[in-house]
């Protein structure tokens, strides 16, 4: 029997699965679908809705994995292929481009230009005569936010430890500079979360979705919020919204089915956990 149009579409400009990802670069499904979660990769979906990466997906997922190679946390991986998406010009193709991991860095290439991902900067460059050793400084535009907010977000990583309610001020700092800054929202609320301050988390999560749209990390971690303030039919819609948007996601699954079966949806229970158990069965787990 043919497959249908869509899914052929699919086999044809999306041609690697995760078993193919996982061959060609060694990343774990883990990180591989985290990085799907943030937006930045955006994959096709074939048969029985698998995830279908296209070579310029191959690409951002080859950045990541030099990421990881130098020991960079993985916050900090998904938040710079998210700036790099965000600096690019739209009509380039992320294949016409040689993106490198310098260090901690993410460095594109463009031409015989380089500029850093996260800032939008181009870095220093020989220029004139070679044998001089004159530099040139070649200043990329500012975009708006570009620096106060990843200074402010910055700050509020190093402290989460030692000062929750310092790190909270930075994280709503870099909100005011950009307000679509996906992870400080997300990280915003999660520390409101664990301070038990859950109606102002709950808050946090609704300008997140406001101010960024619906991301599948975003409604798991406020569905299981709302578990913890008892708002049960909340929490299953969160978390219904959460594999709407990535069906693979492993643990969504598994806490709805949870939910569910205490609300004495059986059937829509038993789907979602025998999902849970065919994506584990497969190497995958949460997004």
């Amino acid at each position: 029997m043919p497959r249908p149009r869509a899914e052929a579409d699919a086999a044809l400009e999306h041609p690697y699965g995760l078993d193919d990802v996982e061959r060609l670069l060694g990343l774990s499904r883990g990180t591989v679908r985290a990085l799907v979660a943030s937006g930045f990769v955006s994959p096709a979906r074939g048969a029985r809705r698998s995830l279908r990466f296209s070579f310029q997906d191959l690409i951002a997922l080859r950045t990541a994995q030099a990421l990881v190679r130098a020991k960079v946390p993985a916050r900090r991986i998904t938040r710079s292929l998210r700036e790099l998406r965000r600096h690019l010009p739209a009509e380039m193709p992320l294949s016409g481009l040689r993106i490198d991991a310098e260090g901690d860095r993410v460095v594109v290439r463009e031409g015989r230009a380089r500029w850093q991902a996260e800032s939008g900067q181009y870095l220093l460059e020989f220029g004139g005569d070679p044998a001089s050793g004159a530099l040139t400084v070649i200043e990329r535009a500012a975009q708006p936010g570009d620096a106060a907010d990843e200074e402010a977000f910055e700050r509020a990583l190093g402290i989460e430890e030692a000062d929750r309610d310092a790190a909270i001020r930075e994280y709503r700092r870099a909100i005011a500079c950009d307000a679509a800054h996906l992870d400080a929202h997300i990280n915003l609320a999660l520390l409101l979360h664990e301070s038990r301050r859950l109606e102002e988390a709950r808050n946090a999560y609704a300008e997140a979705v406001e101010a960024c749209g619906e991301d599948a990390v975003l409604l798991f971690n406020l569905g299981v919020l709302l578990e913890d303030m008892d708002r049960i039919a909340e929490a299953m819609d969160a978390y219904r919204g959460s594999v709407r948007i990535d069906a693979s996601f492993a643990d969504a699954h598994y806490n709805l089915g949870l939910l569910c079966r205490r609300a004495g949806r059986e059937k829509e229970a038993i789907r979602h956990m025998a999902e849970y158990r065919r994506l584990t069965r497969a190497g995958g787990g949460s997004g």
